[in-house]
């Protein structure tokens, strides 16, 4: 099986960190996005990875090829035209059955069950409350998808699919995918990919619709504060000895390096190698490498890599290698 991860997008809901940084390597819960999938991709039998990069695509690479040892390849998009258009540039290197996976957003997918499913494919799907944000899957009584309509208005299914999709026959997939492109069939003015899985449906493919229960969003800052709690609540409690004269409140992360001085630490805070916490409280909060916090307050906040913040506030969301000093008293309500 080969497995296809479009990285191009920009990111912009994460910005300012996202100028800087890829988002598939923005860091929650210790580590980045982007290590959550590959190492679900260690349980199964993948014979190639094919990322589609574009901007800050050489953080990606260099990443993925310091950390993991499987075989890959890098693929840049030039021109953001669509999910279908990003797939379309693997085509000249798929051979197999091919897993595509999208890195906005973490789940409990269980991806054993790719090889022993009789359907043609497995599309990952999510009942939310929201529908009408996501792209719908329409399931028959059986679970066979009947279509996937994206973003549509008062959609009578709530199953959201989630950016997690299983193809056997990578050939049809193409040969729908070139023929959304070569007839312009755009929606929203881009070639989506659930329109070319549409073609492929009504060329006779079975698709089955397969549920997961956890679904949780990377791609904005409150989303991915979200995701840190939910990541940290499945870890461990853990004692750590570089914390001195502080109290930690679990559940948090604490990446070794990290000082921790005359400081409340948690709950829900994730703290990057290298950083420096000196007479603060921290809650709720995504703590990067190398940043330095002292005599601050502060609760649902991102704090970027190498950025220093000083004196007392509530909320912040400061980008990498930035300079925040507050004077006098803040307003910690």
């Amino acid at each position: 099986m080969q497995v296809i991860i479009p990285t191009a997008g920009k990111g912009t809901r994460l910005r300012p960190h996202t100028h800087t940084t890829a988002k598939p390597l923005v860091h929650v819960a210790g580590k980045p996005v982007l290590a959550y999938i590959l190492d679900d991709l260690k349980k199964v039998d993948v014979s190639e990875i094919i990322f589609i990069v574009g901007y800050l695509g050489n953080q990606i690479k260099e990443y993925v090829t310091k950390n993991y040892d499987f075989k890959t390849r890098f693929i840049v998009q030039e021109e953001l035209k669509g999910q279908a258009h990003a797939i379309k540039l693997a085509q000249p290197y798929i051979k197999e059955d091919v897993l595509i996976w999208f890195v906005d957003t973490i789940s409990d997918a269980d991806i054993s069950k790719l090889k022993t499913t009789k359907a043609d494919g497995l599309i990952y799907v999510k009942e939310h409350e929201d529908p009408e944000r996501f792209g719908i899957v329409f399931p028959d009584k059986q679970g066979f998808v009947e279509k996937i309509v994206e973003k549509p208005k008062n959609p009578p299914s709530n199953l959201a699919n989630i950016g997690l999709y299983y193809i056997k026959d990578s050939k049809l997939l193409f040969e729908s995918i070139n023929h959304l492109i070569d007839h312009d069939m755009q929606t929203k003015g881009e070639f989506y990919l659930v329109d070319a899985f549409n073609i492929m449906i009504q060329k006779g493919a079975k698709f089955k619709s397969e549920n997961v229960s956890v679904w949780e969003d990377c791609g904005k800052p409150e989303t991915l504060l979200a995701t840190n709690q939910y990541l940290l609540k499945k870890m461990p409690p853990k004692t750590y000895d570089e914390v001195k004269n502080s109290l930690i409140i679990n559940p948090v992360f604490i990446e070794k390096g990290v000082v921790v001085q005359n400081s409340i630490i948690g709950p829900f805070v994730s703290i990057s190698k290298d950083a420096n916490i000196k007479n603060s409280i921290i809650k709720n909060s995504i703590i990067s490498e190398r940043a330095t916090i002292e005599d601050s307050q502060m609760k649902n906040s991102i704090i970027g890599v190498n950025a220093c913040v000083k004196g007392t506030y509530n909320k912040l969301n400061v980008g990498d290698d930035s300079e925040l000093i507050f004077e006098g008293n803040g307003n910690n309500s």
